[in-house]
């Protein structure tokens, strides 16, 4: 049994003015080969499972690729041709199973369905083989992403915490197929719902209701149930919620379950739709609170979604309303990391932060931050993951400065990461539980690390193309009508 296994995975933020070059994937470029194969084994991930059941049939495993980008704007089409070309040329040689860890919301500056269009290469190339998809609960699923799948799961959770669950769960449905053990039946469908991100949270009402319920079925004998509440940032036609089923030879049967999920979502569609408060009026509501660490969520800037996470507005806040035992992460701005590296640990400067990238889709120019401080920290900006998402990842954050304001410790870096694991902190000498607030550019990812210290969390609306604020963001791709977008 020879089996192909990679990751290939970007979420694509169409409002990002961040380029998506091929060295923006992995730590300074893609993991190619038997690298892959190295860096991802006994990983808490997708591929992680599906090499565990590769090594546990005795599979010849061929590891072409293992590539993910922060979110930014659409990926460019040489990163995109060399990435796609090496799984390709792998499953050309000839293979018995494919099993993709992919994100499903990839836009790339050719193809507005970059899983979509992958996959159909690959089922044209393997006709007859088995292909199991993992996917992100984020990811926008289309009819070319399903049809070209002979199997497809996506992460229950929100943060996501069940990615090796869920590619040992559609891995075993693949290898099954292949096996003639099982006989994989998908549906797939959606509505005209644009889901806000920040209520896709699966702790809470109403994302985590509808995984509770794919759950109960899945118990019940379904063989796979996912809710996708899609990406709304990637303007393009199939964006939003949609659910895919995969039952035990049973058509009528996932489309029965696919419906009564989907129809669910649409009843309780205004309570997708998220409602924020004030900048100023959050940063006095968490300045009032007596104890901490209180999180101060900086979301309309998160990396995670795509964002510069350059724009200095609720940090700026935070110091106007002066805040003190501040740390916050994080900064990206290479050019300020290596003017502070320059001037070495120890030493007092007066420095420009953030405010690099101009925003024209949503019509915002940099606006730098002119603080002064002391440079307490330098380091190389790697770790590994501790935590419960993405367990055993190594990462880096490029050089990484800690500037200490005396009330606010800035940590500037220079590769896009979002906290969402300790070791951010951790690996810089800063203790999290110590302070009294923590800064973080993060939606809901933060949870899965940061939340187990919080006594509070206070949402902070800034600025920036991961903003909430659908009136800021012109949608000219995505089907209409749409809700909240149109009146439904």
């Amino acid at each position: 049994m020879r089996v192909v296994i990679a990751l290939l995975k970007h979420e694509t933020n169409t409002f990002s003015p961040v380029p998506t070059p091929l060295e923006r994937f992995g730590n300074g470029g893609p993991a190619w080969g038997a690298d892959a194969f190295r860096a991802y084994r006994k990983t808490a991930t997708p591929m992680g499972a599906f090499i565990d059941l590769a090594e546990a049939e005795g599979a010849d495993i061929a590891t072409p690729v293992a590539a993910e980008a922060w979110p930014s704007g659409p990926v460019s089409d040489d990163a995109y041709a060399r990435l796609t070309d090496s799984i390709l040329e792998e499953v050309s040689r000839g293979c018995d199973c494919v099993l993709l860890d992919l994100h499903g919301a990839m836009v790339t500056r050719s193809f507005e369905d970059g899983e979509g269009e992958l996959l159909a290469r690959v089922r044209a190339a393997a006709p007859h083989v088995p292909i199991g998809v993992a996917l992100d609960l984020h990811g926008n699923l289309s009819e070319k992403i399903v049809s070209n799948a002979t199997a497809i799961a996506g992460f229950k959770t929100y943060p996501h915490v069940d990615m090796y669950e869920t590619g040992d769960r559609v891995g075993r449905i693949a290898l099954g197929a292949l096996k003639g053990t099982c006989r994989p039946a998908m549906a797939w469908g959606n509505r005209p719902m644009l889901p806000h991100v920040m209520r896709m949270g699966t702790a809470e009402a109403p994302m985590r209701d509808l995984v509770q319920e794919a759950r109960r079925l899945e118990q019940a004998g379904a063989l796979a149930v996912s809710v996708f509440g899609g990406f709304p940032h990637a303007d393009i036609r199939d964006a939003g919620i949609s659910v895919v089923t995969v039952t035990e030879g049973d058509p009528a049967g996932a489309q029965t379950i696919r419906d009564g999920l989907l129809d669910e979502a649409w009843r309780r569609r205004e309570e997708f739709v998220y409602h924020a408060e004030p900048l100023a009026r959050s940063v006095a509501r968490a300045a009032a609170l007596a104890d901490g660490p209180v999180l101060l969520l900086d979301h309309s800037d998160n990396c995670g979604s795509g964002g510069t996470q350059d724009v200095t507005a609720v940090l700026a806040e935070i110091m106007r309303q002066g805040l003190k035992d501040v740390v916050a992460f994080a900064i990206h701005d290479p050019a300020s990391v290596a003017r502070l590296v320059e001037a070495g640990v120890g030493t007092r400067v007066t420095i420009d932060i953030g405010g690099r990238l101009p925003m024209p889709a949503i019509g915002l120019e940099g606006k730098p931050l002119t603080v002064t401080g002391t440079v307490r920290v330098i380091t190389d900006g790697e770790y590994t993951i501790r935590g419960p998402m993405y367990t055993g990842v190594r990462v880096g954050m490029g050089r990484t400065v800690v500037l200490d304001t005396g009330a606010v410790e800035i940590v500037l870096i220079e590769r896009h990461h979002e906290p969402w694991d300790l070791g951010c902190l951790l690996s810089l000498g800063i203790d999290p539980a110590a302070k009294k607030y923590i800064m973080l550019k993060s939606r809901i990812h933060y949870r899965a690390g940061f939340q187990p210290i919080a006594r509070h969390i206070v949402e902070c609306a800034g600025e920036g193309v991961t903003t909430s604020d659908y009136g800021r963001l012109r949608f000219e791709r995505v089907r209409r009508p749409i809700f909240p977008l149109d009146k439904m």
